[in-house]
C-alpha cells in the first residue's frame, strides 16, 4: 500500500494515506468470506479522490495491500483500458464513460451478494437504477456533484454565466477550462442553448467554434488543476469541480464558487471492476468497503463531494449538508444535465475536441 502523506488541502486530486490507521478494523469484512487470492489489490483513481484513512482501514480489516495509480481525467482513463487492461482491478470512471465501458465490453458484472453494503445507496433512481449503469450491474456509485465556475472575488464580478469563461474577453489571459473533452463540449453546447448530449453535427459545430474563438483568451485548459491556478494568482475564473473549489475557498476566502444560470453538468462518479482484473474478489470486497456508511462519510468529509450513500449521510457534516456547492439545489439540479453515451455520434466529438485543440 502508499504510504505517502500529502500535507495541506485534499481536493478530487490530494491523496491522503492514514498510515498509522492501518489496524483499524471495519465490521462489515468480518461478515464477507475471505478470498483465496493473492493480496493485492491495483486501484485507478483520480488523483486523487478518496478518504485519509480509506486504504488503510481496508488494508488493516482484509490483509489486502492496494496498489494506488492516478490519472488525470475520464479520457486519459478511457484511453488506457481500451488498449486493454494492465492490470487494474477497481477504477472510478464518470457515467457517460461508464456506458461507453458497457457497450465496449470493459467491464465486468459485479456480484450484489458480494456487496451487502449496497442496500446503503439511495432509492432515488438516479443512484439506484441510473440510466447509463441500470440496476447497477457493471459498477456502484461512488459520489456526485456539479462543475461550476470558481473565481476570485476581487476580480470577478457577478459570474453568473459560463459566457464569461467561453464567449469574452473581459478575463483574456486569466481563464482555464477544464481539460475534460466531454464536460467541455458539453458546457459549451448547454452555453448555446443545447443539451450537453446533442448528437446534431450543427449543434456541436458550434460549440467547437465557439470554444477556437474563445482559445485567444484561455490560459489553459487544466488538468484537474484549476484550483490551483486561482490560490497562486495564474487566473481569477476558471471551470473545475466543486470540490475543488471548495477546498481552495477553505484556504483563501477571496475564492468562491457558483453554478452559472444556463445550468451545467451534474455528474456521477463510479467505482467499477475492468473486465481482465487479476484480483476481481478483492475488487468486490474494496467495493463494499467504500459502501460502508463509516467509510464512505470519512471520505465525503474529507474530500466535500456529495455522497449518495444514505446510511453515510447521516454522518456527514451538517455545514456540509447544508452547503449547496456541495449538495446542490433541486432548482439547479433541475437546469442541469448529466452526460450520457452519445454512442456512434462519439467520433464527432473526438474530431471537434481535437480541432479545438490544434486551434
Amino acid at each position: 500500500m502508499m504510504n505517502r502523506i500529502k500535507a495541506g488541502r485534499v481536493t478530487r486530486r490530494d491523496f491522503l494515506v492514514g498510515a498509522a490507521a492501518a489496524g483499524v478494523a471495519i465490521g462489515a469484512h468480518s461478515r464477507i468470506a475471505r478470498s483465496a487470492e493473492e493480496k493485492k489489490l491495483n486501484v485507478y483513481n483520480w488523483d486523487t479522490y478518496i478518504g485519509e484513512t480509506t486504504l488503510s482501514t481496508f488494508t488493516g480489516s482484509t490483509g489486502i495491500e492496494v496498489q494506488y495509480d492516478f490519472y488525470a481525467n475520464n479520457d486519459e482513463l478511457f484511453a488506457k483500458l481500451k488498449a486493454g487492461n494492465p492490470g487494474y482491478d477497481v477504477i472510478i470512471p464518470s457515467d457517460s464513460y461508464v456506458a461507453d465501458m458497457i457497450s465496449l465490453d470493459m467491464l465486468m458484472a459485479i456480484d450484489h451478494g458480494k456487496i451487502p453494503n449496497l442496500k446503503h445507496i439511495d432509492s432515488d433512481p438516479n443512484f439506484s437504477n441510473p440510466p447509463f449503469n441500470p440496476g447497477l450491474k457493471y459498477g456502484v456509485p461512488y459520489l456526485w456533484g456539479t462543475i461550476g465556475i470558481g473565481y476570485r472575488k476581487s476580480k470577478v464580478e457577478n459570474p453568473d454565466s459560463w459566457g464569461l469563461l467561453l464567449d469574452s474577453d473581459k478575463y483574456s489571459g486569466r481563464i482555464a477550462l477544464m481539460a475534460d473533452a466531454r464536460s467541455v463540449m458539453g458546457l459549451a453546447l448547454k452555453y448555446l442553448g443545447f443539451s450537453m448530449n446533442s448528437q446534431n453535427q450543427a449543434e456541436l459545430d458550434k460549440a467547437r467554434d465557439l470554444l477556437i474563438k474563445q482559445k485567444v483568451h484561455i490560459k489553459t485548459f487544466a488538468e484537474d488543476n484549476g484550483q490551483d491556478l486561482l490560490l497562486s494568482g495564474e487566473c481569477d475564473i476558471v471551470m473545475e469541480w466543486n470540490g475543488d473549489i471548495i477546498h481552495a475557498a477553505e484556504e483563501d476566502d477571496d475564492v468562491g464558487y457558483v453554478v452559472p444560470k444556463e445550468g451545467t453538468q451534474v455528474w456521477i462518479d463510479n467505482v467499477c471492476i475492468p473486465v481482465g482484473a487479476p484480483h476481481p474478489e478483492n475488487a468486490l470486497l474494496f467495493l463494499n468497503h467504500l459502501l460502508d456508511p463509516q467509510v464512505n462519510a470519512e471520505i465525503a468529509n474529507t474530500i466535500k463531494y456529495a455522497t449518495p450513500n444514505k446510511a453515510a449521510r447521516e454522518l456527514v457534516s451538517p455545514e456540509d449538508l447544508a452547503n449547496p456547492a456541495i449538495y446542490p439545489t433541486p432548482e439547479v439540479v433541475a437546469r442541469s444535465e448529466s452526460l450520457v453515451s452519445v454512442g456512434e455520434f462519439t467520433p464527432a466529438y473526438d474530431k471537434a475536441w481535437t480541432e479545438v485543440q490544434a486551434a
